[in-house]
């Protein structure tokens, strides 16, 4: 598990782009056969990917949580991009198909990941935070399946249609682990697709003092690219990410992003509150 601490704004706007890219860019998320996880100090999220291709991933506590096993103080948001997959979670067996999630409550001992064709591997993006309460284990549908027995074990994703061609930010937001539709302490979970000919995210672009956030962009070809902005309002700076690669946003910073093309990115959240319209939304005449 990598560590990444927290970072001043005082500090940020004197980094080249090499330290911000050190500081706040995670090049590359998943990792065949293995579970590749950051460690973050701000609000204290784990974010990362699960890769199974030749075996089953067991997911661990390591020595940087002092738990005796990963979830004994924490929740679990996940939400696969790639392939079928399978969740097991305690001995019960979640089938997990492509844009499909799942939240897992705080006290589930044992967590293991696999692929059903490993062709096609699953790509599990993780992203967990601390939790003082246990919270029902729920399996998210990105999409109604009408083989599927509906249960309390299963939600459906909450969609979202926003902005328009003509501002190039027309996109649907994919809401997974947000308050009234899957219950968690403290973490917010989804995914946002940007239709073809739009290209903008998050516009207008915002701060929320009250929790940080991650982004992991995907969906991309080899040529394409998002800039990513980040930063104060009136001291903005900019990175350059690449298929499958993740973001730290601090809760200070903007966030939005504009790419070569369109392309998809999962968004968590972690901190204060959940109120997924606590924004201090910048006006764009007020960025530099």
């Amino acid at each position: 598990m990598e560590l990444r601490t927290a970072a001043s704004p005082r500090d940020a706007k004197n980094y080249d782009t090499k330290r911000l890219r050190e500081e706040f860019l995670v090049e590359k998320v998943f990792v065949k056969d293995d579970i590749n996880l950051i460690y973050s100090h701000i609000d204290r999220i784990i974010f990362g990917g699960a890769m199974p291709v030749d075996k089953s991933l067991d997911l661990v506590a390591g020595d940087e949580l002092r738990a005796e096993y990963f979830l004994e103080r924490r929740e679990l948001g996940v939400i696969n991009i790639g392939g079928a997959g399978k969740i097991v979670a305690d001995g019960v067996t979640y089938e997990i198909g492509p844009r499909d999630g799942m939240y897992i409550g705080k006290g589930t001992k044992s967590v293991t990941f696999s692929s059903d064709d490993k062709n096609e591997p699953a790509k599990f993006y993780l992203a967990s935070g601390p939790a003082h309460r246990t919270c029902p284990t729920k399996r998210i549908l990105k999409d109604k399946k009408a083989e599927h027995d509906y249960d309390v074990e299963i939600s459906e994703v909450n969609k979202k249609h926003l902005g328009g061609l003509e501002n190039s930010n027309e996109r649907t937001i994919n809401k997974y682990i947000l308050p009234g539709q899957v219950e968690s302490c403290q973490l917010e979970m989804g995914m946002t697709h940007l239709e073809p000919g739009s290209v903008w995210n998050s516009m207008p672009c915002h701060t929320h003092d009250r929790r940080m956030e991650v982004y992991i962009y995907f969906d991309m070809e080899a040529d394409d690219f998002v800039m990513h902005f980040m930063g104060q309002p009136n001291e903005t700076r900019h990175l350059v990410m690449r298929n499958e690669q993740a973001v730290i946003s601090p809760s200070w910073s903007i966030h939005c992003g504009c790419g070569s093309k369109n392309y998809t990115f999962i968004w968590a959240m972690v901190g204060e509150n959940q109120d997924f319209d606590d924004m201090d939304e910048v006006d764009p005449k007020d960025l530099l």
